[in-house]
């Protein structure tokens, strides 16, 4: 089994990597489908070495072809296989009829599904559509996927779940809900995000032992989050070091009822490594926060005039956590968005950008789907849609970088790319991660990285934290503030998993 590359493909690119495999370095395709049943068997004897009763459901295309040789394999394994096509028997033409032709030579042939054929097996494997598949599922195919997900038994999805979109990681009607999935030459991006991981399960790769030189003129659409590559650049410190060298983060936002927010933020800039932490924020309680939190620098701010002095000292801005929609928010939102600093924009901070739209490449933004929505002037159900194109969308219409958060965040920028993040669990799923996501990318700004590095170093540290978390005590019943501690942990290269 091949290592798990980091390159992610756009369905019709996977597609254009198999043609340059077989029309330019003369592998066959009925090679290429034989390479990659006998990865996907072997994967499945790995994963369920005691099963014997296997069934293996194909649609008449290349994906079912794959299915015929993994029904071949097993059942020469001595296993007893049940071999369905669901479609026309009459269409499985070119690579997927010589498979065909292979499997029908051991006796065996298929037969008509049979749903309690399903509920007897130990693992069914899922060869009905492929990456091709761009409409809704509907008819025999439905009632097939709607079957196997009833039926109980674990499912090995080949190449990818059918039908989930390749590459927007979306249901096309119903989808098959896989316990594992092994994908062949080209992850797929929509495999990593929005509904994707849910529906894959595990994540097996096999590069079916093509030449490197097939990769090589086609660009990948999106890239897995590498976040610890950058440990080094934050964890090193001169012997000559001073809190000056490391960045003066000030995070403004705290209203009435709202300081929580704010101090999270503020307190995971500081666990990240921040030289220095200011806060800016409501007078009402600038006092008891700075009696219980004396590493940070709490500052009362009745109006945009008092924010000048901070701004001038500050090095990065963390504006929106608790910031609220007032008339004190709105004043210190325009004097900090006309203010020339490097920004991460969050939350209310987010609200007040669609209101009054500006553009600037040095700012990140950090944006759950609703806030994308409102940014876009559509709603969250548009966004996750395709999250990939809100992303790149935010970008293009404010400039710097878009960290769309959610299952696979997305972090975007126009010279960097797509990568996706796919550390965290549903754990997260609790007020005030978006304030410590906040502050541990303005914390990592202030010690000098670039905001796209800021960006994917952040998203994946702070999900990493939540895994931490929910390793030790679970995920129900997780905190924002549980994470803190954590950080400090995982940015000096301990307790990574």
């Amino acid at each position: 089994m091949s290592p798990l590359p980091n390159a992610l493909y756009l369905a019709e690119h996977s597609r254009l990597l198999d043609q340059i495999a077989i029309q330019q370095h003369g592998i066959a395709g009925y090679v290429l489908m034989c390479r990659a049943g006998t990865a996907a068997y072997q994967r499945l004897r790995l994963i369920w070495p005691q099963a014997v009763k296997l069934v293996v459901i194909c649609g008449p295309g290349n994906n079912g072809g794959d299915g015929f040789v993994i029904a071949e394999q097993a059942h020469r394994q001595g296993l007893d296989v049940r071999l369905m096509v669901i479609g026309d028997e009459h269409r499985i033409r070119g690579d997927a009829g010589l498979a065909y032709k292979d499997f029908k030579k051991t006796g065996l042939s298929a037969q008509p599904f049979d749903q309690q054929a399903l509920q007897s097996s130990h693992v069914i494997v899922d060869a009905l559509f492929g990456t091709g598949l761009d409409r809704e599922v509907s008819g025999p195919a439905k009632a097939v996927i709607e079957s196997i997900n009833t039926s109980g038994n674990p499912v090995l999805a080949v190449d990818l779940p059918s039908g989930l979109h390749a590459d927007r990681g979306v249901v096309l009607g119903t989808c098959i809900r896989a316990a594992a999935t092994i994908s062949f030459i080209a992850r797929k991006q929509g495999c990593f995000t929005a509904q994707g991981p849910a529906l894959c399960g595990a994540m097996y790769f096999d590069d079916l032992a093509v030449p490197a030189e097939v990769y090589r003129d086609v660009r990948p659409s999106a890239w897995l989050n590498a976040w610890r590559q950058p440990l080094y650049k934050v964890n090193r410190r001169p012997a000559h070091g001073h809190k000056g060298m490391f960045g003066h983060v000030l995070v403004i936002g705290g209203n009435k009822g709202m300081a929580g927010a704010a101090v999270m933020a503020a307190m995971a800039s500081a666990r990240v490594g921040a030289g220095l932490v200011s806060v800016a924020t409501h007078g009402e309680h600038a006092n008891i926060l700075n009696s219980h939190y004396p590493q940070l620098m709490i500052h009362a701010v009745e109006n945009a005039q008092s924010l000048l002095p901070l701004l001038a000292r500050a090095t990065v801005v963390a504006l929106g956590p608790g910031l609220g929609r007032d008339a004190w928010a709105q004043q210190l939102f325009r004097q900090v968005i006309a203010h020339r600093r490097v920004k991460v924009v969050d939350a209310d901070g987010l609200h007040g950008l669609s209101v009054q739209n500006h553009k600037r490449d040095d700012w990140v933004l950090t944006p759950h789907p609703g806030e994308a929505g409102r940014l876009l002037g559509c709603d969250s159900h548009a966004v996750e849609s395709d999250r990939f194109s809100a992303c790149r969308t935010i970008t293009e219409k404010f400039g710097g970088i878009c960290l769309l958060k959610g299952v696979g965040s997305l972090i975007y920028g126009a010279q960097a790319g797509m990568t996706i993040n796919t550390s965290g669990n549903p754990g997260m799923a609790t007020a005030g991660m978006g304030d410590c996501l906040t502050g541990i990318v303005a914390g990592l700004l202030a010690q000098g990285l670039k905001p796209y590095d800021a960006a994917c170093f952040g998203a994946g540290l702070h999900g990493a934290a939540a895994d931490v978390v929910a390793a030790q005590d679970g995920e129900c019943g997780m905190t924002a503030w549980d994470l803190i501690p954590v950080l400090q942990r995982l940015i000096n290269g301990k307790n990574t998993l």
